[in-house]
């Protein structure tokens, strides 16, 4: 099987086998990874949607069908494994594709996509046609909703699943908050108790009450579906502008998130994240941060992080900024660079805050 990592799309993947080959989504296309078998060394072996800033990339399972997002680049779809690409967003109003994730429904392939200015659609098959979801924009928040950098629009950065029913979804918005519906969009809830800069949700399919959720100012959990919140600290604030975030779907006290030392407004003077992953073995109560094999110092940060699970383990893949990909498949004992000087992996303009010449706030 395939599986991707992207800083908005789907992040967790459940093979038969350790996976072969992972796409990587990044500021100019598409980098395929492949090894010759598991345990193999990984290795570039194409690149594909060159010259477009890919931000989100979902695989559907059964099929192996693959979509991919683009910031100022529209929605492209590939059923040959990427050897050729179609545009598929009409319907769509904005080319700017933030999120992105796919769930079956019977038979059936439901794909969602997230826009910025903030908007979400659906589409039924497999992204020709696409209807808005036009009531997320109806809860009370939404004329607060913005974003720090130019032009100040909010964008649905994540959108998940309830594991038990398909058509109840879980969106982030960027900023603006959370939301929920339980009748496949057609109406929401706005949910409450966490800092609105949104980033990650998380679902669970063997505790499907849990949610999980990474923000601009920290981690937060929930035990009944989104209706009340907590906190959950990491130590020292290390991570103090915390994204990504995983958890086992077969172990749930098993969680990763991975984020920087400070918010991406100070990077612009500092150009440096300073990014480190951490792991929680009791469901977030505490947290470890991993360094073996991880450099003393990452300058970039990490913008996407990949679970790929199978029978009898993981492997983790963690992207950043300045185009490292990095992997474990001991439970982030140990890590590996398997990739470096990609273009990179980042969302919208971040990597750019990084960068010595002179940038607007993103």
């Amino acid at each position: 099987m395939t599986v991707s990592v992207s800083p908005n799309g789907k992040n967790c993947y459940e093979s038969s086998a350790p996976s072969n080959e992972v796409l990587i989504a990044t500021a100019n296309g598409i980098v395929s990874l492949t090894r010759p078998a598991a345990n193999g060394t990984w290795s570039e072996s194409r690149r594909m949607l060159e010259g477009k800033h890919i931000a989100s990339i979902a695989i559907d399972p059964a099929s192996g069908e693959i979509f991919a997002g683009a910031h100022n680049g529209g929605l492209w779809a590939s059923d040959n494994g990427g050897q050729s690409w179609e545009r598929r967003d009409s319907g769509i109003a904005s080319d700017n594709i933030y999120g992105l994730n796919c769930v079956q429904v019977g038979g059936e392939l439901r794909l969602y996509a997230g826009t910025e200015p903030a908007h979400l659609y659906v589409s039924n098959d497999r992204g020709r046609s696409w209807t808005e979801l036009p009531t997320l924009r109806d809860v009370p928040s939404v004329s607060k909703w913005t974003f720090p950098g130019a032009p100040h629009e909010a964008h649905v950065k994540n959108i998940v699943f309830d594991p038990r029913d398909p058509d109840t979804i879980y969106a982030g918005v960027e900023v603006g908050g959370a939301f929920k519906s339980t009748d496949g969009g057609k109406t929401w809830t706005e949910l409450s108790g966490f800092y609105e800069d949104v980033h990650r949700l998380f679902t669970v399919p063997s505790r499907p009450d849990q949610v999980y959720m990474a923000t601009g100012e920290g981690l937060y959990q929930s035990a009944d579906a989104g209706k009340n919140w907590n906190a959950m600290p990491l130590p020292n604030r290390r991570i103090a502008y915390p994204d990504a975030l995983i958890v086992m779907p077969t172990q749930p006290d098993l969680m990763f998130t991975a984020g920087a030392s400070s918010n991406p407004g100070q990077w612009r003077t500092n150009k440096d994240a300073d990014s480190i992953i951490a792991r929680s073995r009791d469901a977030g109560q505490s947290w470890q941060y991993l360094q073996n094999g991880w450099p003393s110092h990452v300058r970039g940060n990490v913008e996407a992080m990949t679970m790929d699970a199978y029978p009898g383990g993981f492997a983790l893949f963690a992207g950043t900024t300045d185009g490292d990909v990095f992997f474990s498949n001991d439970e982030g004992e140990h890590w590996i660079n398997i990739a470096r000087g990609l273009p990179p992996v980042s969302k919208s303009g971040h990597y750019r805050n990084l960068r010595d010449e002179p940038v607007a706030a993103h």
